[in-house]
């Protein structure tokens, strides 16, 4: 127990390297703020934005700058956060260590430490290395930062030969975990990115980060849009020049044209929409840290969750209690105050039964948590209270559930006062007992013990029953071990309760009083079932993916209701499977147990590589791989670690599954409005071309002039199209399929209604300006009344778009007011060009009197009321 000498350790260090995750060199701010404008509308925007500036539309060149840049900073922000993850990992490490060096104990940096160093450890420290245990008292670790799971994990000691450094080894503890309880020396045997936490590092660096489906479809939208933009431009050049026009002139004609086909108000309704809907998932409890992921959760086909405190309350929580022969159902759940022991259909007084109320008082004595609750409560309205209220506790978790249970049947800490603790002795690896002594009033010791159920009761002598203390015999015993199977295959953790009166220096490890058992276990979330059953509804499959073992997972599962139809596999099952056949068996399983990080990964890849959108959630490190490499990453927000919340696209505040399904509810409905707003756009955008494009094909004069074309951007592309981004999810929208990955942004007959409504908009427009001019007014009212057409039949165009299977007649319009607001705020706009003479002098506009107006009104509600009506009559056939 010497340790190594500072030559060794010195040598060693060469050999091995510093004790520190290899950090992968991040982007700068520089690179990440220039990659936003690698998109293609971007650049097309930015190329509008010379040309506006040519042509000398320097407020035109200005309002496109400042969406383009808006987009960047927000896109910036984003991704600079995401470069941080790695940085919190390596702050997981121990920044310091006792190491014994030359035979004395010294602190030193944990980064200089090598294998074979001699470390001590012990409560409270983070373990500095992964290292073998060569001697330990009592030792327990907290692991959840790499197994998922909460319960502290029991050490012992191992050989100095031992060098394996997997996961979930009794005599190892790893880098980053916490010790709990105990004291211990350890061998160091793996360090830096041989460690467990640093290859975890090197699966978060080699995670791949992919664009969204929303970045992928805007993408293909901007490609859409560019070519229509060069061809209106070279269309309308050849158009004029083969009329005779000056050909310089026409080019800028056509350019101009070109510009007004551009959405530009897109990416920033976009960003907007989707920083609204970042506003509504907050307030249900779920932060989005990356903008896009909104949409991408509304793609997700596959929720790989975990199983501790996300699908369950991560509450233990005793649900039975067997004693006296009988099993008693504990009701309530978690740390709520309300709940009861019940006997069948009976509430049973404890008092009145000595073996149910020796087994409450050995739970609330033999243990080291607390529970609190509100003293002020007054009995008057504490039953009002009582089924919201929890516990305030503190303590090991199985002591808590015990405490708990014996407060369902009137047994605290407080009605036990008298009960004086004289003695106690602390759960141990080796005896996997605890026990507690305690002295009454009249002097007299008994010695309370809690432990595993099958080596508890080889200990006992005596069963207590109704009848008082009886000799333990075959038959009972027999009876006991059956009732310990029966609870353990429904995957409960059994507890043995019992109790030995004592005299001063009598032993107590032998010739106890059998009290009874306690079964419990973290029970799934009520909202979580309610959450999993939308989830199949919604065709999306959910599996679990746990530390645990096969058997409490699954029984978790069932009672959850994942279990339909698919089984339960483990980490060593997968590991025997090539990547072929795992892929071929994916739809098979439900639940996966036993597993490590590069499991979860792997799992992640696999459902990834069967074409689906993944959103996968966690809250330790060893999750974080996984978090990165999904579609969609999602931490828990209270018990997740730095690490996996960095490395997520979304947070749950609550650590709750239901706000997981939620989110993806909304990311339906977000991506349902982009496509709303979308179709609004495009189809006035092709209204102005066509009107534009065929009044020059035509030999028209001018239809409308430049400035009424910013107008018409300023009115139709702003309010509207935002407040359409507001549109809150329609009632279906968990009842249908999640979108393919390859399915295209216009499916489902989008781009034809687009082309159809835009070509209808800019023939009207067209009518409007002709019937104008052949009723003898002139050309400065034709195009008024052609721009007002062109924005009434937009405005009322974008109620028709709030949804893709009601027409203008089957849609509540009342359901989005903040609709009704834009819409009013561009009509007092346009009326406002058309008959304030300080603003008419601006665009060019004269005011309309009756029969101009009545014209453009005409034209305006024609489309729309008789698609509207067409609409009704389909409907009434197909009902038919």
């Amino acid at each position: 127990m010497t340790g190594l000498t500072q030559k060794q350790a010195e040598k060693l260090l060469d050999q091995f390297g510093s004790n520190t995750i290899a950090e992968k060199k991040g982007n700068g701010a520089l690179k990440i703020f220039a990659g936003q404008f690698k998109d293609v509308m971007v650049m097309i925007l930015l190329g509008a934005t010379v040309i506006s500036v040519f042509l000398g539309e320097i407020y035109d060149a200005a309002t496109i700058i400042a969406i383009v840049l808006l987009n960047a900073v927000l896109g910036f922000i984003q991704e600079y956060r995401t470069e941080k993850t790695l940085e919190a990992l390596a702050d997981m490490t121990a920044p310091t260590a006792r190491v014994i060096r030359d035979g004395k104990l010294k602190t030193i940096p944990a980064a200089e430490l090598v294998p074979g160093d001699l470390i001590e450890i012990e409560s409270g420290d983070r373990v500095p290395a992964d290292s073998v245990i060569l001697q330990c008292s009592g030792l327990y670790a907290d692991e959840a930062m790499l197994t998922g799971e909460s319960d502290q994990v029991s050490k012992i000691s191992g050989s100095p030969d031992d060098k394996d450094n997997s996961l979930n080894r009794s005599c190892i503890v790893y880098s980053g975990t916490v010790i709990t309880r105990g004291n211990a020396k350890a061998q160091v045997i793996a360090t830096g990115k041989n460690a467990q936490v640093g290859k975890i590092s090197h699966m978060i660096s080699d995670a791949g980060e992919s664009r969204t489906p929303l970045q992928k479809r805007l993408g293909e939208l901007g490609k859409v849009v560019a070519l229509i933009c060069i061809g209106v431009c070279i269309v309308v050049f050849l158009a004029g020049v083969l009329r005779g026009e000056p050909v310089f002139d026409m080019l800028m004609t056509g350019i101009t044209i070109a510009i007004a086909a551009i959405p530009e108000g897109l990416p920033a309704t976009v960003t907007i929409a989707l920083a609204l809907a970042v506003s509504r998932m907050l307030k249900l409890n779920a932060l989005v840290n990356k903008l896009h992921s909104v949409e991408t959760l509304g793609c997700a086909s596959v929720i790989c969750s975990d199983k501790t405190g996300t699908i369950t309350e991560n509450k233990m929580t005793v649900k039975h209690i067997y004693t006296d022969m009988k099993e008693f159902d504990v009701l309530g759940s978690g740390y709520k105050i309300n709940g009861e022991i019940r006997l069948e259909n009976t509430k049973p007084n404890p008092k009145t039964i000595p073996p149910l109320y020796e087994l409450l008082k050995c739970s609330v004595l033999c243990s080291t948590a607390s529970i609190e609750s509100d003293s002020k409560i007054n009995s008057r309205n504490r039953g009002a209270i009582e089924g919201k209220g929890e516990w305030t506790v503190n303590g090991d978790p199985t002591e808590i559930a015990l405490l708990i249970s014996a407060a369902k049947g009137g047994v605290t800490a407080g009605s036990l006062s008298d009960m004086r603790k004289i003695h106690e002795i602390p759960f141990d690896s080796e005896t996997k007992m605890m026990t507690v002594i305690t002295r009454s009033p009249s002097g007299q010791e008994t010695a309370y013990i809690k432990g595993a159920a099958d080596i508890l009761l080889n200990k006992c002598a005596f069963v207590m029953t109704s009848n008082g203390e009886v000799p333990i015999d075959r038959s009972v015993t027999d009876k006991i071990n059956a009732e310990i199977s029966s609870l353990s295959k429904r995957a409960l953790r059994v507890l043995a309760l019992a109790k030995k009166e004592v005299k001063a220096g009598e032993s107590h490890s032998g010739g106890l009083v059998f009290l009874g058992l306690a079964a419990m276990q973290d029970p799934p979330r009520e909202e979580a079932k309610a959450a999993i059953k939308k989830c199949s509804a919604a065709h999306i499959k959910t599996v679990m993916i746990t530390g645990d073992h096969k058997e409490t997972a699954m029984a978790v599962a069932k009672e959850a209701g994942l279990l339909k139809g698919g089984k339960a596999v483990t980490g060593a099952e997968l590991d025997a499977m090539s990547d072929s056949e795992l892929d071929r068996r994916l739809p098979e399983f439900s639940v996966y147990a036993r597993v490590n990080p590069s499991h979860k990964l792997r799992l992640v890849k696999a459902y990834k590589r069967k074409g689906n959108i993944v959103t996968m959630t966690g809250d330790g490190v060893n999750d974080a791989p996984a978090i990165k490499e999904a579609d969609v990453g999602v931490a828990m927000g209270i018990t997740g670690t730095d690490v996996t919340k960095q490395a997520a696209d979304v947070i749950l505040l609550d650590d709750n599954f239901a706000t997981l399904v939620k989110a993806v509810e909304q990311g339906r409905g977000i991506y349902a409005n982009i496509r709303k707003f979308v179709r609004y756009l495009l189809s006035c955008n092709i209204g102005e071309v066509i009107t534009m494009f065929l009044g020059i094909l035509m030999g028209f004069p001018m239809v409308l002039l430049p400035t009424q074309l910013l107008l018409v951007n300023l009115v139709t592309d702003g309010l509207p199209a935002i407040a359409l981004g507001m549109e809150p999810c329609e009632k279906d929208v968990m009842k249908q399929r999640p979108r393919r990955p390859d399915e295209s942004f216009f499916s489902g007959g989008l781009l034809f209604k687009i082309i159809f409504r835009g070509i209808m908009i800019g023939l009207c427009t067209l009518g409007c300006f002709t019937t104008i001019l052949r009723a003898g007014c002139d050309l400065d009212t034709a195009r008024t009344g052609a721009l007002a057409t062109l924005i009434f039949s937009q405005l009322i165009h974008v109620f028709e778009c709030k949804s893709e299977k009601k027409g203008i007649f089957g849609i509540n319009y009342f359901s989005n007011i903040k609709l009704i607001f834009a819409v009013l705020a561009s009509l007092a706009v346009i009326l406002a060009a058309i008959y304030l003479p300080a603003i008419q002098m601006i665009f060019d506009t004269v005011a309309l009197s009756k029969t101009p107006l009545l014209i453009s009104l005409g034209f305006s509600f024609a489309v729309p009321v008789v698609s509207g009506f067409a609409g009704i009559f389909h409907k009434n056939d197909m009902d038919s």
